[in-house]
C-alpha cells in the first residue's frame, strides 16, 4: 500500500507534498484485531468470516500466497478493509490535525490507499508530514521513503522555481493521471491531466496479447471486442486535455489490429487505408466526455466560499462524500 500526499496553495505559492505508506496491520493470526473494524461490524459471525477471507490467500502464477498479517495483495476485500481502517487512522486523525495545527489552507482528498493533500504554507506541508509519519508509528504503519516528498505545485510553481533557477514544476501521479502545472492559450494557469504513460503501455500490451489469441476471430468479432475495449479506456481517461494521449491510444491500437491481421497468413495485405477503414467503422473516436474540475466540484459544493481563510475541505474516502 503506498498514500500520495500534495499539498498546494491558492494564495503566496504551491507547495505540495506526497507520502507512501507500506505495511498495514488488519489482521492477526488470532483474528481480526482492528478495532476500527470491530467498532463499524457488531456481528462476530461477520468479524469470523473477514478473519477467514484474509487467511485464505491469494493466487499468483498458479501458487497459493498466504500471510500472517496484513491484507493480502491483489485480494478483492483488501481495498474495502484498507478504506475502513485508514479512516479511523487517517481521516479524523486529519481532520483533527487540520483543524488545531494548520495555519493556512488545507484540502485532504482520499481515494481507497491514494491521499492528496493541499496547503498554502510550506510549515504546514513539513508539520503535516512529521505528525502523520508519527501517528503512523502508533499502528504499525511506515512511509514510503521513495514516495515521501514535498514539492512545489500549482498557479505560482513555475515562477517560483524559475527564480531559483530550478527549471520546471514538478509532477505528480494521481489516480492513473499525470498531474502538470500547465497553462492555457492565453498564458493563464491550467492544472492539466494526461494519462500516465506505463498505464497506457501497459493497456497496449494486455491488447496486443489478447489479439494474439483472437488471431483467427472474424473481423467483426475483434472488432466488437476492440470497440468495448476502447470504450471503457476512453470512458475513465477522457478528461479536459488529454485528448492528444487518447487520440494515440487509439492509433496505437490502429496499428495493434493491423499488425494482427496480417499475421493470420503469407497471402495477408492489410494496409494502413484499410485498417484506417476498419478503426473509423468499429473503434470509437477520441472525444473528451467529462467536465473540468471546476465545474463538477461546483455542482457538488454549491455553498463553496472562496474568501474564507479555511475553505471547506472535506475528507474524500474511497470516492464517497
Amino acid at each position: 500500500m503506498f498514500i500520495q500526499i500534495r499539498v498546494s496553495t491558492p494564495l503566496l505559492w504551491r507547495k505540495a507534498t506526497r507520502a507512501g505508506a507500506s505495511s498495514r496491520v488488519l489482521v492477526r493470526p488470532g483474528g481480526v484485531t482492528d478495532p476500527g473494524m470491530q467498532h463499524r461490524i457488531g456481528d462476530p459471525r461477520i468479524i469470523r468470516l473477514i478473519g477467514k477471507w484474509l487467511k485464505a490467500g491469494t493466487l499468483e502464477e498458479g501458487k497459493l500466497m498466504t500471510s500472517e498479517e496484513g491484507t493480502p495483495q491483489g485480494a478483492v476485500i483488501s481495498p474495502l478493509l484498507a478504506n475502513i481502517y485508514l479512516h479511523y487512522v487517517f481521516d479524523l486523525w486529519a481532520h483533527q490535525w487540520r483543524q488545531r495545527h494548520a495555519r493556512g489552507n488545507v484540502v485532504i482528498v482520499r481515494y481507497a490507499d491514494d491521499i492528496v493533500v493541499g496547503v498554502d504554507k510550506e510549515s504546514d506541508a513539513r508539520s503535516f508530514v512529521q505528525a502523520m509519519r508519527s501517528r503512523l508509528e502508533q499502528f504499525e504503519l511506515t512511509l514510503h521513503p521513495e514516495k515521501t516528498q514535498v514539492i512545489r505545485f500549482g498557479r505560482f510553481a513555475a515562477a517560483n522555481r524559475a527564480k531559483r533557477g530550478l527549471g520546471k514544476p514538478q509532477t505528480f501521479d494521481f489516480l492513473g493521471f499525470t498531474h502538470i502545472s500547465g497553462h492555457d492559450r492565453r498564458g493563464k494557469f491550467m492544472l492539466q491531466r494526461i494519462t500516465r504513460r506505463d498505464r497506457m503501455v501497459a493497456a497496449l500490451k494486455r491488447i496486443k496479447e489478447e489479439l494474439r489469441r483472437r488471431w483467427h476471430v472474424s473481423i467483426p468479432e475483434q472488432g466488437q471486442w476492440l470497440r468495448k475495449v476502447v470504450q471503457g479506456y476512453f470512458g475513465y481517461h477522457a478528461v479536459p486535455g488529454n485528448y492528444p494521449r487518447m487520440k494515440a491510444f487509439r492509433n496505437h491500437v490502429t496499428d495493434l489490429w493491423r499488425r494482427a491481421l496480417r499475421r493470420r497468413g503469407q497471402r495477408d495485405r492489410t494496409t494502413w487505408r484499410r485498417a484506417f477503414r476498419l478503426a473509423a467503422e468499429w473503434l470509437p473516436r477520441a472525444r473528451v466526455l467529462h467536465p473540468w474540475p471546476n465545474v463538477r466540484f461546483d455542482a457538488t459544493h454549491p455553498r463553496q466560499e472562496p474568501g474564507a481563510r479555511i475553505v471547506h475541505a472535506g475528507i474524500c474516502a474511497g470516492g464517497a462524500r
